[in-house]
């Protein structure tokens, strides 16, 4: 347990940062959350490398636990609009963090042996996509209304041009796709704090 509490610690922060960041924006369509919850695929993808599957699978669970602790906590914390954090979007939260890191850490697996870039590139671009949709939907969608009856989430329904310049589409989805493309910008440039932690973990660790 302490050759990963760093890996543990990191992932804490990660989430505990999200959790509060999320509530403010950045721009329009962002808030400072999708810079810093990327992240967490970052420090799965390199306990993964270094320690196994088995390994990150133990750090992802404590993730979950801590995220899930601090949804609670925010449900229970009023701001100028309500809890700061519904319960839709801590289902939403839970669900997605839990299903898209265990994704990403089943599909680093099956592909660890290959170019090093590979595994970490594909596990963290299908991982954040399915995390971006199980959010997004679950928190959102009109569709999920009886999740929390009593939260009104139609101003995330009003029909806008995506992105303020495309299609139409619910403000939901603008947000969405906004977050999914830094997700995926930051998948990129990933690999080299990946690169660069697995050399320095994996000469300690042999």
């Amino acid at each position: 347990m302490t050759r990963i509490l760093p890996g543990i610690i990191a992932m804490a922060i990660v989430v505990v940062a999200s959790n509060i960041l999320v509530q403010f924006l950045f721009g329009q369509w962002l808030t400072y959350g999708a810079f810093t919850y990327p992240i967490a695929f970052l420090v799965t993808d390199v306990v993964n490398r270094v320690y196994g599957a088995a390994t990150a699978r133990r750090v992802v669970f404590i993730g979950f636990l801590v995220g899930i602790a601090c949804s609670l906590i925010g449900t229970q914390i009023s701001g100028e609009f309500g809890p700061l954090v519904t319960w839709r979007i801590a289902i939403g939260s839970g669900t997605a963090f839990l299903i898209a890191q265990m994704l990403d850490v089943a599909i680093f697996d099956r592909l660890r042996g290959g170019t090093w870039w590979r595994a970490p590139l594909a596990s963290t671009l299908v991982g954040s996509s399915v995390d971006t949709i199980l959010f997004f939907s679950i928190a959102f969608s009109a569709s999920l209304t009886f999740l929390e009856p009593a939260n009104d989430v139609s101003w995330a329904g009003e029909v806008l041009p995506l992105l303020g310049s495309g299609p139409t589409a619910p403000l939901w989805v603008s947000l969405a796709v906004a977050d999914w493309s830094v997700k995926l910008v930051l998948a990129l440039i990933a690999l080299i704090p990946f690169r660069l932690l697995v050399r320095r973990l994996g000469a300690r660790v042999a």
